[in-house]
């Protein structure tokens, strides 16, 4: 058995959700010096606030708190229920060093002592 209500309520549940998403995720995006909050993602995207957010396109900064987690490169999909979902084209995972041209040793030292004199 399938529940219907009426616009009103029905609108007052999802803005009830959309606030507890928002309460919960510590997601946000980087897109052109603006910050957005996501209120959830998942494999191939995410959603954000409709209202908030304008339409987005290009390339954007995924962060979790203080974390730089991906570089993203996103189109727009639907809205619905009040959320704008993005849809990744391009997701690369941040890295803090250079990639390597060559294999390191696994018994390779870490550091060099020297003597001091």
């Amino acid at each position: 058995m399938e529940a219907v209500f009426s616009k009103e309520i029905q609108a007052g549940l999802d803005a009830a959700r959309i606030a507890g998403l928002r309460k919960a995720s510590r997601l946000r995006i980087d897109a052109n010096g603006e910050i957005y909050r996501v209120l959830r993602m998942w494999k191939t995207g995410f959603a954000v606030v409709a209202e908030d957010t304008p339409q987005l396109r290009g390339l954007v900064d995924l962060y979790d708190g203080a974390n730089h987690l991906f570089q993203c490169l996103i189109v727009a999909g639907d809205e619905e229920a009040g959320e704008m979902q993005y849809e990744f084209k391009r997701a690369t995972a941040v890295a803090y060093a250079a990639a390597l041209d060559f294999e390191k040793p696994v018994d390779a030292p870490v550091g060099l002592i020297s003597d001091g004199r």
